[in-house]
């Protein structure tokens, strides 16, 4: 088997395992392991360094085919998350804490999540679509999307939104344990006038060595994320 095929195997391998993942733990309600898979580098940081304004546009296909632009999130209260559809630590650490924000702050008119994928060569609308489906998204205020061409998106996810660089993996070894590529985890909020007013590493506040350091970081990071959503929500 040459180098190619055995890149392709490996990668559908994570693909099938990714899925059945995101079935036990979001499906079936069960509690994320932290400790029995590896951390993600640069999983994010506490907190944006500043209050910044997003000063480029993207386009953006999302998960039922309709093209939008991360634009159009002005005027609500929107989370932003980076992930692609075969990452085997997007689903089984972000994923259940995503189903619970959405479930604490969905019904609410004004607020949105936006998760964009670091792999739009790979996703497509139809795993956009199954992706979100999984997850209980809806499509009216829980996008997933993808842009047109990855060096473009890597750009802006970088320099415009200022998550951490996107890592990608060459040796198949590091793509069957990790998929693809090695991202921020990190969760950005967004307030209605298109600012960033602050990201969230709560995955990396469940790592061991965080619980070590600090048994109370993540409930205490938690915790002040879900009152600032709360917070901006409550400004007219």
């Amino acid at each position: 088997m040459n180098r190619k095929r055995q890149v392709i195997l490996l990668y559908s391998v994570v693909a099938v395992l990714s899925v059945a993942m995101i079935a036990y733990f979001i499906n079936l309600g069960s509690k994320a392991p932290s400790a029995d898979l590896p951390m993600v580098s640069d999983a994010g940081k506490e907190e944006a360094d500043e209050f910044f304004l997003i000063e480029k546009d993207i386009d953006l296909t999302n998960q039922e085919g309709e093209a939008v632009k991360l634009s159009d999130i002005k005027g609500e209260v929107t989370l932003l998350a980076e992930f692609f559809a075969v990452c085997p630590h997007c689903a089984v650490r972000n994923g259940k804490e995503l189903v619970e924000i959405y479930k604490q702050f969905g019904d609410h008119p004004d607020f949105r999540i936006v998760c964009i994928s670091v792999d739009p060569e790979t996703d497509k609308v139809a795993q956009l679509k199954a992706y979100g489906d999984t997850l209980g998204a809806d499509s009216k205020n829980w996008w997933f999307v993808r842009g047109e061409g990855e060096e473009a998106v890597h750009d802006y996810l970088e320099n415009t939104l200022r998550f951490f660089k996107i890592k990608r993996w060459r040796n198949p070894v590091d793509i069957a344990s990790n998929g693809r590529y090695s991202h921020d985890m990190g969760f950005m909020l967004v307030n209605r006038d298109f600012e960033v007013i602050g990201k969230w590493p709560l995955v990396s506040a469940r790592s061991d060595d965080a619980v070590e350091r600090d048994p109370g970081l993540y409930g205490r990071l938690k915790l002040e994320m879900y009152e600032r959503i709360r917070e901006e929500l409550d400004k007219q």
